[in-house]
């Protein structure tokens, strides 16, 4: 009786190689799982981005149909499509029967991918460091902020 005590006592720890192995497959799986976890959110970000771009295309596309195909300013983009408008895009806070257009978006949406200027919602026709989307109000076009090698290191999301 004492022999199969001391037997059960002896087997119910772990041996040494038993830890080793099991410490082995958790490296392993860990070495494979997270760069791919890593890239998940690149790509994330990659689908915020058109997402984003397709938002503020289709508000300055309707911005246009509802004012004779004219875009809005580039000194005015916010507002006009923030607010309410006439057909000849002044802005009002309030919906009136002159002021029926809009609004278009609820917010400008801050640049979604990684980059210098990462998190910036400002609309511009220039470069800089504050200007999350580039806007050109002749074309009515909208593009990323972004160069190729910011981000994932290869793409260009100022042409999304």
């Amino acid at each position: 009786m004492q022999l199969i005590e001391r037997r059960l006592r002896n087997r119910r720890a772990f041996s040494l190689i038993e830890l080793v192995i099991v410490v082995v497959i958790l490296g392993i799986i860990g070495a494979i799982a997270i760069p791919r976890m890593s890239r998940g959110s690149a790509g994330a970000a990659e689908s915020a981005l058109v997402s984003d771009l397709a938002t503020l295309r289709g508000a300055i596309d309707l911005y246009a149909a509802e004012h004779n195909g004219t875009y809005p300013t580039l000194a005015d983009f916010s507002n006009q499509l923030l607010t309410y408008t006439d057909v000849s895009g002044n802005t009002n806070a309030t919906k009136t029967t002159t002021f029926a257009y809009g609004p278009y978006l609820r917010s400008i949406p801050p640049l979604p991918v990684k980059s210098a200027r990462q998190g910036q919602n400002g609309v511009g026709n220039a470069d800089g460091a504050t200007i999350g989307w580039i806007y050109d109000e002749t074309a009515g076009t909208i593009r990323a902020n972004t160069s190729a090698g910011e981000g994932n290191g290869t793409a260009d999301w100022s042409t999304f």
